[in-house]
Order: structure tokens, then sequence, then C-alpha cells
């Protein structure tokens, strides 16, 4: 609210230019009295509008994201004190889901380039909006104790073997089975489905699959590598470059956005050096704005 600007001096002034009358003295004081209110009102109302007017931040965010984004959130509320960021992290396709269903988000955040270009399709995402903000790779993460005494690649076909992956739909789901097929080659044509006739669970997300490993109901997993870093009491098993993939995170506003200057803003944000240092710090691979 604009904060109104009063000249004081020339209102007590008129006063006392005829403080020798009765109704003179009387003027003065109530003219002081209104003076004094107006003052202090003003200061009132300057406080209020420098506080800013509260808003809150929507983010849809996949579930990989959570402890960087959790972090970035906070840093972008100590810039912005009247804004609230709140975060829906999960799978990438049951956000995606959600916002065609009309939930109301202002920015999406994708583990694959799949989920953003239905949205962009479907006019919830400006077709020049999405860019790309990090990469992830995918690593195998094991119990701490190992109980399945799991030392390579290889040992994720031995039978019996408990492995937990993401579901085929989610982003790294189908990353894991890229990286399977990419195996066979190494391990014979026969592996990937050898590995597959080991999983007694696919997981809505991918947290839900580093969970299961750290309360040891899982043998083995693969993951992004972010996961791994954000659960260093478990153990790994690195993926060789030449059969792994590079996944694209795209992050966007929505088209029906609320906050949209808001929303621009945080985006630059996870985009600018200190969004992408506290990604790195997370095990991401940042990319060049």
């Amino acid at each position: 609210m604009p904060t109104s600007v009063y000249n004081y001096p020339e209102i007590i002034g008129a006063a006392m230019s005829r403080p020798s009358s009765f109704f003179g003295r009387f003027i003065l004081k109530r003219t002081l009295t209104l003076a004094s209110l107006l003052f202090f009102l003003s200061l009132f109302l300057g406080a209020c509008g420098a506080s800013g007017t509260p808003h809150t931040l929507t983010v849809y965010a996949a579930a990989s994201l959570t402890d960087a984004f959790t972090e970035i959130g906070g840093a972008f509320e100590a810039e912005h004190p009247a804004v609230t960021v709140v975060f829906n992290f999960g799978g990438s396709q049951n956000l995606r889901t959600q916002i065609e269903q009309g939930a109301p988000a202002d920015v999406f955040a994708s583990a694959n380039v799949k989920e953003m270009d239905a949205l962009v399709a479907q006019n919830h995402v400006a077709p020049d909006a999405p860019r790309v903000f990090l990469t992830n790779q995918l690593v195998v993460i094991l119990p701490e104790d190992n109980p399945a005494d799991i030392t390579s690649l290889e040992d994720l076909r031995k039978p019996d073997l408990k492995l937990v992956l993401a579901a085929e739909e989610v982003p790294a789901g189908r990353y894991a089975r890229l990286v399977l097929d990419n195996l066979n080659s190494m391990f014979g044509a026969d592996y990937k489905d050898s590995v597959l006739a080991n999983v007694v669970s696919n997981e809505d997300n991918i947290r839900q699959a580093v969970t299961k490993v750290q309360l040891g109901e899982a043998d083995a997993s693969i993951v992004y590598v972010s996961d791994a870093v954000a659960a260093p009491e478990l153990q790994r098993i690195e993926i060789p470059s030449e059969v792994n993939v590079i996944a694209e995170y795209p992050i966007a506003p929505l088209s029906n956005s609320s906050n949209s200057e808001l929303a621009d803003q945080f985006i630059a944000y996870i985009l600018s050096p200190a969004g992408q240092a506290t990604l790195a710090k997370w095990g991401f691979t940042p990319v060049d704005p």
C-alpha cells in the first residue's frame, strides 16, 4: 500500500499563527494530536508495505529432488521473506497426472522430458518454457551389511536375490531397464531377463525403492546417483559410463500459475550459480544456464 506524505510543519504553523486566542490554542492542540496520529499511522502502513504481501509458491518436483529442492526452497524463502515454498514430491508421472486433473501448481520439475512434453502438448506448459536444469545417472545401492554378498553388477542375476526397482512407468524405473539392456552386451543376452526375474517390488517413486534397501527389505536397487548421495550409509556399485544413461531433468512454470512472476524467479534461482551448487552438492550434474 502506498504511503501517504503529510506536510506536518505547514499544518502546525497554521495553528501557531494565532496562538493568543482560546480558539487558536484549541486548534493547536487538536492539530498536534491529529498530526501525531497521522505520523504514526503512516509509519505503521509503511512497515506493512515493506514486509510484502504473503504468497505461497507450489512446486511439483520429482522425488529424487527432495533433499536438494528442500534446501533450495529454504534459501529462496530467505531471499523472499513473504514467500512460502510448498513442495509436492513424487513420481514424475503421478505429478503430471495430478496437474492434468487440475491440481494447482506453479512450477513443475520432472525427472524426464516425456512427462514435461505431455504437459506442453495439453497447453499446461508453454512450448518454449521448459529448461533442462540438471542431469543425473544411475548406480546400484546395497544395504549397509550387504547380506546377499553382492560385489559386482553381474551378481544382480544371482538366484533368489531380492531386487527392488522403480516401476517401469516411473522415469527412474525406465532408466534402470535401459541400463540392464546395455549390460546385456557385457554379460550376455539373457542378463536383463535374469535380473528382472529377481524383482520383488516395483515402486511408485525412486525414494520408496531407496527406503526398502535402507530397511533391509531388499538386497539391491538401481537408483539415481543423487539418491545414493542422500543415503551415505548404503554401499554402492558404480555403473560404467559406457552402459549408463544420462537423465535430463526439465523445469518450467505452469501456464495457469497464479504466481507466474515468483515461478520465474524460483526457476532463475535454480539456474543461478547458487542453485546449481546446491544441486551438485546432492549428487546431480549441473548444467550451464
